[in-house]
């Protein structure tokens, strides 16, 4: 997370607007006057959105925890994902 403060980050508009989008992290913009904002490209923010929208049902979050805590405990089978012209 990189912290400017108002000033810069209006001289440097491109520069943090591309860092957010080359970086996939945000900026903080700080204002000696008003609350401080955050800035992150549209996929950061639709990645937090999506994650958000899986999470709000307490069964679908319970399902999710799981099938990470799969992952990390290698308890899953691999399978080999089949091509839709491969079948027969």
């Amino acid at each position: 997370m990189k912290i400017v403060n108002y000033t810069d980050a209006r001289n440097g508009l491109k520069a943090v607007l591309d860092q957010v989008s080359d970086d996939a992290d945000v900026t903080v913009i700080t204002r000696r006057d008003g609350p401080d904002a955050v800035v992150m490209s549209k996929a950061h923010y639709d990645g937090i959105m999506e994650t958000l929208h899986l999470l709000r049902s307490p069964a679908n979050a319970a399902r999710l925890r799981e099938s990470v805590a799969n992952v990390r405990d290698k308890a899953y089978q691999a399978r080999k994902l089949i091509h839709p012209d491969e079948q027969a």
